[in-house]
């Protein structure tokens, strides 16, 4: 319906990244500056390139599913996105579509499968364990997301829920790390 494609984009085609722009640009309008960081308050859920949530609203806008004006800045004006008629119907029509389990893409994963290669399990181990200050952090920054997103009454419910399901990832990697640590532990031991 909206020739929607994951990877090549076509410069008509919505990608589940268009989705992501349109849905925090949302009812209350957001510019490039607002939707970088709310990526990286969010990094957790979804990255990519700053440059990509700079040009991502620019397309969008020349598709007819986006809108801007100029409002004044901090010291300069700037420009934000508005959803239109179109933005929002493509939204409603890609929400109410089954979703797809997410694909990871994790560094830690690939550094277990190659782990047979690795100098020693021990050096496996410290490549992974540093994983634990990033979930230290990333649960910090939950925290904050939390605690702000009272200040979004309209999307509050949507944005805890959210971030329920954040915490629910951090601890499946602390108990992964968990499970790594007493295996390769175990075979040092044996």
């Amino acid at each position: 319906m909206y020739n929607i494609r994951i990877g090549v984009m076509s410069s008509g085609s919505l990608t589940p990244f268009s989705f992501t722009v349109l849905a925090l640009v949302g009812e209350g309008g957001a510019g490039p500056h607002d939707l970088v960081r709310m990526m990286r308050q969010g990094s957790l859920y979804w990255t990519s390139a700053e440059s990509q949530w700079y040009a991502e609203p620019k397309r969008l806008e020349k598709l007819g599913y986006l809108t801007s004006r100029k409002e004044p800045g901090r010291t300069r004006e700037r420009t934000v996105y508005h959803l239109t008629a179109a933005g929002r119907k493509a939204l409603r029509s890609w929400i109410a579509e089954p979703s797809a389990l997410p694909r990871i893409q994790s560094e830690a994963i690939v550094r277990m499968l190659a782990g047979d290669l690795a100098e020693s399990d021990e050096v496996l181990l410290t490549s992974l364990e540093a994983m634990r200050a990033d979930i230290a952090a990333a649960s910090a920054e939950l925290d904050v997301a939390e605690e702000r997103a009272a200040l979004l009454a309209h999307r509050e419910r949507y944005l805890l829920l959210v971030h329920q399901l954040g915490r629910g990832l951090l601890r499946a990697h602390e108990e992964w790390l968990d499970s790594v640590e007493r295996e390769l532990d175990r075979e040092k031991t044996s």
